[in-house]
């Protein structure tokens, strides 16, 4: 298995969703030992829930949730079981959110994205990632342990102490923001400092584009991208084929229409929606408020897991119009009352000095009495008035927007 992590990796993808499916059950009853989880949960039998269409008919819990669900019940929540003694590290990210790390090997499922990304056992790698209360350093430090690598806590910054570093143990490996590797290499140039050992990478945290994986590339090192967070771990990477990112194993991932649970029509852009099957620290269908598509077919280089586009924005499009708050929840429940329309985008401008609103709405057919059913609900739903223009199906842009803040 040179070209994979395991056997895992490249099983047939019903197997795979048989054995998720099959584990989830359990993992179902050990979520609700705990008090928010057997709330949120109440009334469900773990035993039904054997498929993504049963699992799709859980309520999502949203990530923007947490801060003051935390606060209210700290540290977790109320959404873990286990007490904070029972894990190895315990952390807090912006919001705050606290976050403990597991005492098994791999915790955050990160060795799989270095792997992927070129890492061996035996590599050294040099972590920028921050290790001071937050778990990203620890992601990535822990990730590259159970790889077989050595790994150098350098964090950011400092850098005339990392290049001391590079200079005696030769890293051949980088794991940080690509920002923070750009500097690097940079201050390096210009200091007349040896980094030629860093060969690879593996980069997440920040914008990648384009034209910096190419200098990157230029440079003699080879970045890829994974995608995290610091409740989940690693989520999804990149692999050789740089065809979208792979899902990594032992998680379920779903693409719902943004302020709802409802999975979207294949291709089309959503939210993403994660369940864990951590037994310690279980995610059940946790929406992380960030955008993505699924991508069709088999990736070339072997892996069979669902593959994703990567970041394609935020779901929370929540603005303010005249003074209130307008929520993609509320833009979903007019396509409910309505379910002859499609897409559904509200734009919102300026007209004369004053907020204006728009719902654009895909419809195969525009009657005058179906434009004024839908305004009236457009009135009802938001409390605010608003113009409606219904448009041909596959006008409005599949790009998971649903509310367009054009001021």
């Amino acid at each position: 298995m040179t070209d994979h992590y395991d056997a895992l990796e490249t099983r047939d993808p019903a197997a795979r969703e048989a054995a998720l499916f099959a584990r989830l059950p359990d993992v179902l009853r050990k979520a609700m030992a705990a008090p928010a989880y057997a709330n949120l949960l109440r009334g469900i039998d773990p035993a039904s829930i054997t498929s993504r269409e049963a699992l799709a008919g859980l309520p999502v819990l949203r990530k923007s949730e947490l801060p003051a669900l935390h606060k209210a019940a700290p540290p977790f929540g109320g959404f873990v079981a286990e007490k904070p003694g029972s894990f190895a590290r315990l952390f807090t990210s912006p919001g705050p959110i606290f976050e403990p790390e597991g005492r098994q090997a791999d915790p955050w499922r990160g060795a799989r994205a270095l792997f992927a990304a070129g890492f061996r056992e035996g590599d050294v790698v040099l972590n920028t990632f921050s290790y001071h209360l937050t778990p990203g350093g620890f992601i990535f430090d822990a990730s590259a342990r159970a790889l077989g690598c050595a790994v150098i806590p350098a964090g950011p910054g400092n850098t005339e102490q990392q290049f001391e570093l590079i200079e005696a143990y030769r890293p051949v490996g980088y794991s940080g923001t690509p920002d923070f590797l750009k500097i690097l290499l940079d201050a390096a140039a210009t200091g007349g400092r040896d980094v030629s050992s860093i060969k690879r990478a593996l980069v997440s945290g920040a914008a990648f584009p384009k034209s910096l994986q190419e200098e990157m590339k230029a440079r003699g090192v080879e970045a890829y991208q994974a995608f995290g967070t610091a409740d989940l771990g690693l989520i999804a990477f990149e692999t050789p084929a740089r065809e979208g990112m792979t899902v990594n194993e032992d998680l379920i991932l779903e693409i719902v229409k943004p302020g709802t649970g409802d999975p979207v029509a294949p291709g089309d852009v959503g939210e993403i929606v994660v369940t864990s099957l951590d037994p310690h620290h279980p995610w059940i269908r946790l929406a992380l408020g960030d955008l993505t598509a699924a991508l069709p077919g088999a990736s070339p280089c072997g892996r069979t897991n669902m593959r994703i586009q990567g970041w394609m924005g935020r779901a929370d499009q929540t603005t303010k119009v005249k003074g209130m708050f307008v929520r993609p929840e509320q833009v979903a429940e007019i396509g409910k009352r309505h379910p002859e329309l499609g897409r559904l985008r509200l734009v919102v401008t300026r007209a004369g000095e004053a907020d204006a609103m728009t719902l654009r709405a895909e419809c195969a057919s525009a009657p005058d009495a179906l434009l004024n059913e839908v305004a009236a609900t457009l009135r009802a739903v938001t409390k605010l008035g608003g113009a409606v223009e219904l448009v041909g199906t596959g006008s409005l842009p599949n790009d998971g927007k649903v509310i367009a803040d054009e001021r």
